[in-house]
């Protein structure tokens, strides 16, 4: 065989291949996809999720409310995997 008999019997078996990968590939899209998983039924409310949704939607003014800023701080934490600080009682003044 001489380089260019070679050279098309290379050229016929890449186009062959070629011709096969896209005929299969065209056949499974045609094919139903699974249905989509069932959502889950009850999920349980995290009150600091509610909380953090509720400081998205207030915007800039989130900023200086303590309530967000205490949200943030134990998102935060949560994230971290840090244990929250335990919170100090305050030193009576009318003692």
């Amino acid at each position: 065989m001489d380089g260019k008999m070679l050279a098309r019997l290379g050229a016929v078996v890449f186009v062959a291949i070629a011709v096969t990968a896209t005929a299969i590939d065209m056949a499974r899209k045609d094919e139903p996809s699974a249905p989509p998983p069932a959502p889950a039924l009850a999920q349980p409310t995290d009150p600091l999720r509610e909380t953090l949704r509720r400081c998205q939607q207030r915007g800039e003014a989130a900023a200086s409310d303590a309530g967000c800023l205490a949200a943030w701080a134990e998102s935060r934490d949560r994230f971290l995997g840090r244990t929250p600080a335990p919170t100090t009682p305050q030193s009576g003044e009318g003692r």
